[in-house]
């Protein structure tokens, strides 16, 4: 316990992808959170996994929730928490099942050119002392990170395939 004092407790974890359309079309698909249902590797994860929305997709407060028997996914929901116009997504993630916690998400769209957007998607999250002790082995980078690569290589793929 005493070496969770000297653990860091906040993790952060970024990867991006460039896709060859507009700016203005690829926000237009990842500003609807149900869209990430079709290339989020978590929500692919379990085909049997109940779903669940409140709000308005595309719209601040929008809220979707997922409940699932696999560990891995576990139960929560994820809401939209601020949307700059054709640039930026935010959201919160509360996890309520393998265990609970409140991490935050984000999807950047930049131009790249008029035909072609950098898309960077993003977590940032935080272990409470004691559960800090698991960063010590867990390798969140490499763990989230993967995970990012292949829900971005997705996206890719829907949006030059449209």
């Amino acid at each position: 316990m005493i070496i969770a004092l000297f653990v860091k407790k906040e993790y952060a974890v970024e990867r991006e992808i460039t896709v060859n359309k507009p700016k203005v079309e690829v926000f237009e698909y990842v500003k609807f959170l149900k869209n990430q249902d079709n290339y989020s590797k978590w929500a692919t994860m379990d085909p049997a996994m109940k779903k669940g929305f409140r709000g308005t997709d595309g719209k601040v407060g929008f809220v979707s929730a997922w409940d699932s028997e696999m560990k891995e996914v576990g139960k929560g929901e994820q809401e939209i928490t601020r949307i700059t116009d054709e640039e930026r997504i935010e959201y919160e993630l509360r996890f309520m099942e393998p265990f609970e916690s409140t991490d935050y998400s984000y999807l950047v769209t930049e131009s790249v050119n008029d035909s072609m957007t950098m898309v960077k998607w993003g977590f940032d999250g935080k272990m409470k002392y004691p559960m800090n002790l698991m960063m010590l082995f867990m390798d969140m980078e490499g763990m989230l990170g993967s995970d990012l690569e292949q829900g971005l290589a997705n996206l890719k793929g829907i949006l030059e395939n449209q």
